[in-house]
């Protein structure tokens, strides 16, 4: 603006030219008789002045020619004679200095304006890494912490009074989004992009995302682009003292992450085989484990282990492979038990491998969970019906036990425990092996007192057996019914028994009688 005016104004024959606080104000006089003061950020003042200095100039005009007038004189001759052409010329030169005065008066006493500061180049100049470690492992769920840091200075800054301060900077990225992608690397990125709002230059700011590596994913290092988006000041134009329009440039820009998957042992269960797992009792159950990762695992060790509250319990839980390559199988057997109170389903198994890798730390791969199918557990019940005995009777009572369990049990002992009013010299019973469903008889001999009260009582008996492991095991407590009845036989009766007696005492009497009288 200031050489648009200086280069359309000098065919008007500038006499001086001057520049004031900063080169805000320039002052023209011109051999026309006019004054311009023209303030560099004001264009309207230029008028104001004119005019001012216009209606000045015309009084100094009258002035000056009232004054000439007055010093003219007359000759002998009658006619008027002018001043010297010396006397006009210093006139002249008085009424330029008055104006430059003026000039230099009104230009002071003019509102003094605060200096600004505007930047005519300057970027933001983004980058980014991941804190911390960038190694991952197959598998894994990481938070990924991102730091974007800006860079971009302002090469080229200007103090000046009337400038308005602008509101942003150059090298501020405005609006700053930042979003990852999975590029050609095998993992999922499970976060939204993120709004990180202004980043100044020399500045920080940080992103987490979630990240989930593919449990399948090969070793290697690979790249994550990470998109920053956002705006900067490219310019502003001031228009006056108080009017400023920005220009704002959009930019996206890319930063490759490099994240490392590390190389381990990845195991896959081939095959599981259950044998004679069944509750309460103990199993073996035989693996065959592979290795899928890229990691050749060097005094690997394979173990089992109980997940969380399963009734599965390892008894032998690991076993030595030595060396365990990259798509190498093993067959392991381990010895397993089942708690009691397991029902008959299928409960998890956990299978992991310990190993040196090939930097020569201790490593454990991730677990491998199974099912393993547990069958009910064995049980017997009693199905016979009650026995009835009579006070003071010894009788021999048979009662038949089922197998109601899930297994079949081997070297099966039946036991009755006999309490008062009853006795028992024979209270145990052999009864084999019995599979599932299968039922055995057992004979026990009882005696009952004499004084014993006329109602059903119930006799405790267990069977104690062993398992397809040779674990012994007790069976739980049932119940054995026998009710003692009056005796409703003869014999039962005390007259009958005593007319008996005599009888038989009468019959001894005459066979004595009979023998005497022969001889």
């Amino acid at each position: 603006m200031h050489y648009a005016i200086t280069e359309y104004l000098p065919r008007f024959f500038p006499l001086v030219w001057c520049d004031f606080q900063n080169m805000r104000f320039a002052i023209y006089v011109f051999t026309t008789g006019s004054l311009f003061i023209i303030d560099m950020y004001n264009l309207y003042k230029i008028y104001l002045y004119t005019i001012g200095f216009n209606l000045y100039q015309t009084f100094l005009v009258k002035r000056i020619s009232m004054i000439t007038n007055h010093q003219r004189v007359s000759g002998n001759d009658g006619k008027m004679a002018t001043l010297p052409t010396r006397m006009n010329q210093n006139h002249t030169m008085a009424w330029y200095f008055s104006l430059v005065i003026i000039a230099c008066a009104v230009i002071m006493i003019s509102p003094a304006q605060a200096a600004g500061t505007k930047y005519m180049a300057g970027n933001p100049e983004l980058s980014a890494y991941i804190s911390g470690s960038n190694e991952v492992s197959p598998g894994d769920t990481v938070q990924l912490k991102v730091i974007i840091e800006n860079k971009g200075v302002n090469q080229f800054k200007f103090i000046q009074s009337g400038i308005v301060e602008r509101d942003d900077l150059p090298n501020t990225a405005k609006f700053l989004t930042v979003s990852i992608t999975p590029g050609d690397a095998p993992v999922v990125i499970k976060s939204d992009p993120q709004m990180l709002g202004d980043l100044k230059g020399s500045s920080i700011a940080s992103a987490v995302f979630t990240t989930k590596i593919q449990s399948d994913a090969g070793s290697g290092t690979y790249n994550l682009p990470l998109i920053l988006k956002y705006s900067y000041l490219a310019e502003a134009e001031q228009y006056g003292t108080d009017t400023i329009q920005y220009y704002y440039r959009e930019k996206n820009e890319t930063v490759n992450l490099p994240i490392t998957i590390k190389p381990e042992v990845k195991i896959s269960v081939l095959s599981q085989t259950a044998e004679h797992l069944n509750a309460g009792t103990e199993g073996y159950v035989t693996l065959e484990v592979k290795n899928i990762g890229h990691e050749n695992g060097k005094n690997a060790i394979l173990k089992i282990a109980r997940n969380d509250m399963s009734p599965i319990l390892p008894t032998t839980g690991s076993m030595y492979i030595g060396d365990f390559a990259v798509g190498q199988v093993v067959s392991s057997r381990f010895k397993v038990s089942v708690t009691s109170d397991a029902e008959a389903q299928t409960y998890p198994l956990d299978v992991i491998v310990n190993y040196e890798n090939s930097e020569g730390d201790q490593v454990t791969s991730d677990l491998e969970t199974i099912g393993l199918q547990v069958g009910k557990k064995i049980d017997f019940d009693i199905t016979s019906a009650p026995e009835n005995v009579s006070p003071g009777q010894k009788k021999v009572i048979t009662v038949q036990y089922i197998n109601t369990g899930g297994a079949t049990a081997y070297n099966v002992q039946a036991r009755i425990s006999a309490v008062d009013p009853f006795t028992s010299n024979d209270d145990t019973a052999f009864l084999g092996t019995i599979a599932p469903n299968e039922t055995r008889e057992a004979a026990f001999e009882i005696a009952v007192d004499k004084s014993a009260t006329i109602k059903e009582y119930a006799l405790d008996s267990e069977v104690r057996y062993r398992d397809a492991l040779d674990n012994s095991l007790i069976s739980d407590p049932m119940k054995v019914r026998i009710t003692v009845v009056k005796d409703t036989s003869l014999l039962g009766n005390p007259f009958v028994m005593v007319v008996i007696a005599a009888v038989v005492i009468l019959i001894g009497y005459l066979i004595y009688r009979q023998r005497t009288n022969k001889h």
